[in-house]
């Protein structure tokens, strides 16, 4: 299990590569709902983002969650290499935090999304890192 504080250079770059990611949020029930999603991970910080619309089920997950934040994860995976963050994660929406992550995901998807007025931020505090990449 790679280490979150210090994953490898390996680890980092296939975080950096363009990836269909997935998140995994939970359901009131407790049943997990898993999406497609695009991802972007600053080891520095140890935050992962995911951009996505305010009434999404995603986002609605994680807002139930109240201040704590939720549990997720997200994951990638390529052939035999994959890769998962986990940790908690709150809704942001404050407009920096939005045009920061969506410059993140441009730079890393290599395109810029559709204007959304409703586009917020799941911030994810990264706790655990898993893998084999």
């Amino acid at each position: 299990m790679p280490d979150v504080r210090n994953p490898g250079p390996g680890y980092l770059a296939f975080w950096r590569e363009r990836h269909v990611c997935t998140l995994t949020t939970l359901r009131p029930d407790g049943t997990p709902h898993v999406v497609p999603v695009g991802v972007t991970y600053d080891p520095r910080t140890r935050l992962a983002r995911v951009i996505t619309g305010r009434n999404t089920r995603k986002a609605v997950h994680v807002m139930a969650a109240g201040p704590e934040g939720a549990r997720v994860a997200v994951c990638q995976m390529e052939g035999r290499r994959w890769a998962t963050l986990e940790g908690r994660a709150v809704v942001r929406a404050e407009p920096e935090e939005v045009e920061a992550a969506v410059r993140r995901y441009a730079e890393r998807y290599e395109r810029t999304p559709r204007h959304n007025p409703e586009r917020i931020v799941i911030e994810i505090a990264v706790d655990r890192a898993l893998g084999n990449a």
